[in-house]
C-alpha cells in the first residue's frame, strides 16, 4: 500500500509539472471569454499566470514601436494580455486592415451561402451578369465563387488590381492558375446582388454588429477598405478562433469557417479563402508564380492561419495555443502586398515573450 501510494505521489506531480510554462496548456479547461458586444469591457489574464517570460517583453514592445506599429493585442482564451499603442495612436483611433480585410468578405460569403442567398460553386455571373470581364463569355463563366475565393480566376494579375473589364482580362481557365488579385471584392457585389442590398448593409446586420465590431468600409482608388480599431480586428479573430461562433451563437457556419482555413486548391497550399496558411510544406507569394518550400512564417506555429494586409496589417489565429495577434500600423520596412520578412521577425520577439 505505501509503495501505491508512493507511486500515485510521483504520478500527481510529473502531471503537474508538466503543464508549467507551456501557454497552451495553462488551465486547459478554462471556458473561452467574449467581450460584451457594447462598452469597454474586456477581460484581462497576467502574463505570471501564463508563465510567459515578461523580462522579454521590452524587447517585443521596443521592436514593434520601431517597426512603426500602431495598435497590437494578444489575446488568450478570449481575455486580453497584451494590448499596446503607438506612434500617436489610441485603443479608439480606427486604422485600415489592407488585405487582412479579405477575411471579413469570406466570412460574409459564408454567412449568405447558409442562408440559401448563394452557393460557392456558382458562377460569378449568376449573381452579377456576363461582361464582368473582358474574357470571352465562355471563359468568364468558367469563373465561379469558389475561384475567387481562393485566387484561382485565370485572370491576369500581371495588369494590376483593377476591377473594371478592361482590366479583368483571361490568362488562363479558372482553377488552373493561382495568382493574388484584388478582382475578390467582385464577392461583395455577388452578396450585394444575391441579397438585395448593399453589401455594407449585409455585413453589418449579419457580421459586423453580431460580434460588436466598430468600423467602415472606405472605398480608396476604387477599392474598398475596411478601417476599425485594434480591438474590433481582436474581435473578428476570437470569431475565428471559435469556429464562426460567438459565445453560442453561430455567426459563420462552423463548417465554412474550417473549409475557409485549410488549403483551397492545390497550387498554393498556403491559402484557403483569402486566408494564409502557416505550416505548409510549400507556398506562394503574391505577384510571382514561384513555389517556396517550407513553412510560410517559420517561427510561427504551424497551425496558425492569418489575415494578412498591404504594409503589414496581420491578423494571426493560433488555435493550440487559444491565441489571437493582431498588429496594425504602417509598413515595418519595405511596401508588401502581404507577407514580409516582418513576420517572422516579429514572431521571434513573440516567441522569446511566451515560451
Amino acid at each position: 500500500m505505501k509503495k501505491l501510494s508512493f507511486l500515485l505521489c510521483i504520478t500527481i506531480l510529473l502531471v503537474n509539472c508538466s503543464s508549467d510554462g507551456n501557454p497552451a496548456d495553462q488551465n486547459p479547461t478554462e471556458t473561452l471569454y467574449f467581450p460584451p458586444i457594447t462598452g469597454t469591457t474586456w477581460e484581462t489574464k497576467s502574463m505570471s499566470s501564463l508563465g510567459w517570460n515578461e523580462s522579454q517583453v521590452p524587447t517585443l514592445l521596443n521592436y514593434l514601436e520601431e517597426k512603426h506599429t500602431k495598435g497590437f493585442i494578444i489575446l488568450v482564451n478570449g481575455r486580453i494580455v497584451m494590448e499596446n499603442y503607438f506612434n500617436g495612436h489610441t485603443a479608439t483611433t480606427p486604422w485600415y486592415w489592407a488585405s487582412a480585410g479579405k477575411t471579413l468578405t469570406t466570412a460574409t460569403v459564408g454567412i449568405a451561402q447558409q442562408q440559401g442567398l448563394l452557393h460557392i460553386n456558382d458562377k460569378v455571373s449568376d449573381y452579377i451578369g456576363i461582361g464582368w470581364t473582358s474574357a470571352p463569355i465562355a471563359k468568364e463563366n468558367l469563373i465561379t465563387n469558389k475561384h475567387l475565393l481562393s485566387m484561382t480566376s485565370g485572370l491576369n494579375d500581371e495588369l494590376g488590381n483593377g476591377n473594371s473589364p478592361s482590366e479583368l482580362v483571361y490568362l488562363a481557365d479558372a482553377g488552373t492558375r493561382w495568382a493574388y488579385h484584388n478582382v475578390f471584392e467582385k464577392l461583395q457585389d455577388v452578396v450585394a446582388q444575391a441579397s438585395n442590398q448593399t453589401f455594407t448593409n449585409y455585413f453589418t446586420t449579419h457580421l459586423k454588429n453580431k460580434i460588436g465590431m466598430t468600423g467602415t468600409w472606405i472605398n480608396v482608388d476604387e477599392f474598398n477598405v475596411y478601417w476599425s480599431t485594434t480591438r474590433s480586428a481582436a474581435r473578428f479573430g476570437l470569431l475565428a478562433l471559435n469556429k464562426g461562433k460567438w459565445q453560442n451563437e453561430t455567426i459563420v457556419p462552423e463548417a465554412f469557417m474550417i473549409e475557409s482555413i485549410s488549403p483551397s486548391q492545390t497550387l498554393n497550399n498556403a491559402y484557403g479563402y483569402l486566408w494564409w496558411l502557416n505550416g505548409k510544406a510549400n507556398y506562394r507569394l503574391p505577384q510571382t508564380q514561384l513555389q517556396f518550400p517550407g513553412s510560410l512564417i517559420p517561427n510561427a506555429p504551424a497551425d496558425m492561419v492569418c489575415g494578412l494586409g498591404k504594409n503589414d496589417q496581420k491578423i494571426y489565429v493560433i488555435p493550440s495555443k487559444k491565441m489571437v495577434v493582431i498588429r496594425l500600423g504602417e509598413v515595418a520596412d519595405g511596401e508588401n502586398f502581404a507577407l514580409s520578412n516582418f513576420d517572422n521577425e516579429l514572431w521571434a520577439k513573440i516567441n522569446a515573450v511566451i515560451n
